[in-house]
């Protein structure tokens, strides 16, 4: 029987490289997408709104991707058309989206930048997706974990710069506030040189990674004929998947809760515990804004340090559930903290929490599907990390309003998610997994 043959770490770092540059699109995303519409005049109330359209995105891209990649084959490979694609439209988009008060001539601001996060988080998603696929395609199952390791370091040190790049654009001497109605060119240049930095990760991958042909994947993920004429829609897939698919979902669930709630109100949250304004067109809500930057920045170095001490733990379960509990008291503890530096120690125990969440998941999953529906079945996960925010986003308005209106409040909720998730941990059952823990 054929295998996939190791791998030097050159070629790892090359499948995931792109993954960078994917990255800072998706922090500079991540980080500022409130702050821009807030200060396009969004009612804090309503800002988790905007935030369904990302993982709607998502959901909705990420199995067509899957899908239609597992079926394609062209002389660039079958994974990299796709990301490539999805590339070049976000470019595109991060040039046009932190620009949305300058079209007000054309079209309403805040319908227009609706309009460009769809197209940002579509095209971000349809690049992301190939990267869990390629592992799955070329990594053997030995190598997998350090495959992914890569993959989440790389995934980190894209979200530090892209955190950073308003904060680093500040000290250097540019603008850190605008007319009202408008973003800081702070924030546009970061979207400029994201954009660049995102088209070259992505060309270098592109050249550097060989994607097997159709016949020789078939032979080392071991397709049968039989299973090469088997005809599979996504409601089959859903029905056979197994059960680690759902029980990892469970955890998924609670934890891609708790993030939305950190990207959506951690602007605000900060901005008026440490702050003390809520006033979006103020000075102080502005550098809130930058400095929530360096605070994601400082969950991405907790993220990296903490995934270098992962793969210690003997439990993986242990090191999964340890992870988002220590990451849920992180949230917690910014109810009490009043001090810009304290910060520091809640977004590092934060990064604990986003580490164990971007290597654990995938490692599991892969592990028990075959590589005919690979892509399909990654796609259909995503599902487990876009539902969860599409519906915390759909009550976000209605729990800040529960909570008194303080947005500070959202992130002790997010905490809470995290805990539970910690305990639902328990619920998952591989076979591999389970071996490897007894061994």
């Amino acid at each position: 029987m054929k295998t996939k043959p190791d791998l030097s770490f050159g070629k790892l770092w090359n499948i995931s490289f792109g993954f960078f540059g994917v990255q800072i699109a998706y922090a500079l995303q991540s980080a500022n997408i409130s702050r821009i519409f807030s200060t396009l005049g969004a009612d804090p109330h309503n800002l988790s709104y905007f935030w369904i359209l990302p993982p709607l995105a998502g959901i909705i891209v990420q199995p067509l991707i899957g899908s239609a990649s597992d079926k394609t084959w062209t002389r660039w490979g079958r994974r990299i058309p796709y990301l490539f694609i999805g590339s070049i439209v976000a470019v595109l988009v991060m040039c046009l989206l932190p620009n949305a008060g300058s079209f007000t001539h054309i079209i309403n601001a805040m319908t227009f930048g609706l309009i460009a996060l769809m197209f940002l988080d579509t095209s971000i998603n349809m690049a992301m997706q190939p990267f869990k696929m390629l592992v799955g395609d070329l990594v053997n199952e030995k190598q997998k974990g350090l495959a992914y390791s890569i993959q989440s370091f790389l995934c980190n040190a894209g979200s530090l710069v892209g955190y950073l790049f308003p904060f680093i654009f500040t000290f250097i001497g540019i603008s850190n506030i605008a007319k009202k109605g408008l973003v800081p060119d702070s924030v546009i240049y970061s979207f400029y040189i994201g954009a660049a930095i995102l088209i070259f990760c992505v060309i270098y991958t592109s050249l550097k990674v060989k994607e097997m042909p159709p016949k020789e994947f078939e032979e080392f993920h071991h397709i049968t004929a039989a299973e090469k004429k088997e005809k599979t829609d996504f409601f089959s897939l859903l029905k056979h998947a197994p059960k680690v698919f759902w029980t990892v979902g469970l955890v998924q669930f609670f934890s891609w809760a708790a993030f939305m709630y950190m990207w959506t109100y951690t602007n605000g949250a900060i901005a008026n515990n440490v702050w003390g304004t809520s006033n979006t067109g103020s000075a102080e809500y502005q550098e809130a804004g930058n400095w929530v930057g360096v605070l994601f920045a400082v969950q991405a170095i907790g993220s990296v340090c903490w995934a270098i001490v992962l793969p210690l733990f003997k439990s993986r379960k242990f090191a999964y559930s340890l992870s988002l509990a220590l990451g849920g008291l992180g949230f917690i503890s910014t109810l009490f903290v009043h001090s810009q530096y304290l910060l520091f120690a809640s977004f590092f125990a934060i990064g604990f929490a986003w580490a164990a969440m971007l290597a654990m998941p995938f490692t599991i999953l892969t592990n028990s599907i075959s590589g005919k529906n690979m892509g399909a079945y990654l796609g259909l996960f995503n599902g487990t990390i876009c539902i969860p925010q599409i519906v915390a986003a759909l009550v976000g308005g209605g729990l800040l309003h529960l909570t008194g209106g303080k947005q500070v409040h959202m992130l002790v909720l997010g905490g809470i998610f995290l805990i539970i998730g910690a305990v639902c941990v328990y619920l998952i059952k591989e076979t591999i997994l389970e071996k490897e823990e007894k061994q």
